[in-house]
């Protein structure tokens, strides 16, 4: 492969002092000792090339094959996850804030991608599990289904909170709620409501959000549609097909008929058609067809404006569109932008791949509900540091050359690589580091100061 030909940047031999301060500045939001040196076991169990991890395996490797310190590390991981009552949003929100400073310096954030991602499960004591639609698998099956919330550049993808959809099956039954410690505030909220709910915390943290993208699950939502609308935000969102709309007329012309989307899609002439191209792909570029027309949307909720442009996707060869698409974006904006925006949000399933095949995203195996929650920051802390490693190593405005092209092109290799090389070099320097405190694995004497 091209990327195992990369000689690393200088500047990841730096990365060990920003990983000490990342570390620090997360252990003050913490607030004891004692939670800042179990974060920085955990966070280092999830950077480890251990093929499982969740509390048991990243203590067994910490212990060193010793099983009383094996139970002794686990005790502590254990409470750590499930009884330590610290900050979650404070520790993503600082995570983000760490790494937007990297990932801006070229360039601005540009979408924020609503999505989700399921973690399949055997049994129902897991918090939010049940047999249900995950588009991780495909399928209807047993899982766990999380809301994200990811911000977008030209070039990266930022996951900054994830939030546990509480199926009916489990908010309307107390026993089952109070047993996987689900905050008594904590009700049914549906998924679309979840993802307004963290677009409205990021907006409260000031965090830069550009154009909001999700797929129809949401955006044929009326509701969810006009609480983005509400905020003030922008919106490309797909839509159903059976979706009615009516197509505005231009100057001289009469207003059409209500149709559905598909029908409308049907009715506009092949001359409507344009061939757009919105990325160079790893193998060929990224191109389809597209038509867009200014409708009113029938049904729509009271904050959605009347006028909105429906772009529809109708590649060559298929017999009907594959996506119909609501955007609140200026009428004046150019097809090749309204695409290029709106297709971002295909490639938010490669960061999913990255926190689950390399950070363990989908490793957890506690059945608390605050245990999920502190699994998921420490994972989402884990990623923006090494993403903004990445981009510091490899900016894009060298991407098309040696290194940075090879990253560009093939992201998940050159991930995977850092995360490994940066976990020896921390795993060798630990051992230098380590001293004789009783009870705290060599890990926890990299980022711990007077624990003892």
């Amino acid at each position: 492969m091209e990327t195992q030909q990369i000689k690393p940047s200088p500047i990841l031999h730096k990365s060990q002092d920003k990983l000490e301060g990342y570390f620090d500045e997360i252990g003050s939001i913490l607030g004891y000792p004692e939670r800042k040196a179990s974060f920085a076991m955990y966070a280092m169990g999830l950077l480890s090339e251990g093929e499982r991890k969740s509390a048991e395996p990243i203590a067994a490797r910490a212990a060193g094959g010793d099983p009383a310190l094996c139970k002794r590390y686990h005790d502590r991981l254990c409470h750590f996850l499930h009884g330590s009552r610290w900050d979650d949003i404070a520790v993503r929100q600082y995570a983000t804030v760490f790494a937007l400073k990297e990932l801006t310096k070229h360039e601005p954030v540009e979408v924020t991608i609503i999505d989700d991602t399921g973690f399949l499960k055997q049994g129902d004591q897991s918090p939010g599990v049940q047999r249900q639609y995950t588009g991780s698998a495909g399928k209807i099956a047993n899982c766990q289904v999380a809301v994200s919330l990811v911000l977008a550049t030209g070039n990266q993808h930022l996951p900054i909170d994830m939030d546990l959809f509480l199926p009916e099956s489990w908010t309307e039954d107390p026993a089952r709620m109070n047993k996987a410690h689900v905050p008594i505030d904590v009700g049914f909220r549906p998924k679309w409501q979840i993802a307004l709910d963290m677009v409205k915390r990021a907006m409260s943290a000031n965090l830069p959000l550009g154009v909001v993208n999700a797929d129809a699950w949401y955006g044929s939502i009326p509701a969810f549609r006009g609480g983005l609308a509400a905020l003030g935000l922008f919106y490309t969102v797909d839509i159903n097909a059976t979706t009615e709309v009516t197509r505005l007329p231009k100057e001289g012309e009469e207003i059409g008929s209500t149709l559905s989307v598909l029908d409308l899609a049907k009715a506009l002439p092949a001359s409507a058609y344009r061939v757009v191209t919105w990325r160079q792909g790893t193998r060929k570029k990224l191109s389809s067809r597209f038509a867009h027309v200014r409708v009113r949307v029938e049904g729509r909720d009271g904050s959605e404006p009347e006028a909105q442009t429906l772009l529809l996707e109708w590649p060559e060869g298929e017999a009907e569109p594959t996506h119909y698409t609501l955007s609140t974006l200026p009428a004046n904006t150019t097809l090749r932008e309204l695409v290029r925006l709106t297709k971002q949000r295909w490639r938010t399933e490669r960061a999913y791949e990255d926190m689950k095949g390399e950070l363990g995203l989908d490793h957890f195996e506690g059945r608390t509900y605050p245990g999920w929650q502190h699994h998921i920051s420490v994972v989402l802390a884990c990623y923006a540091f090494v993403l903004a490693v990445l981009r510091r190593s490899f900016p894009p405005s060298a991407r098309d050359t040696g290194a940075a092209g090879a990253f560009e092109s093939s992201p998940r290799a050159t991930f995977r690589r850092l995360v490994h090389q940066r976990a020896a070099q921390h795993r060798s320097r630990a051992g230098r580091l380590a001293t004789s405190v009783p009870g705290l694995p060599p890990t926890y004497h990299l980022y711990v100061r007077g624990t003892g």
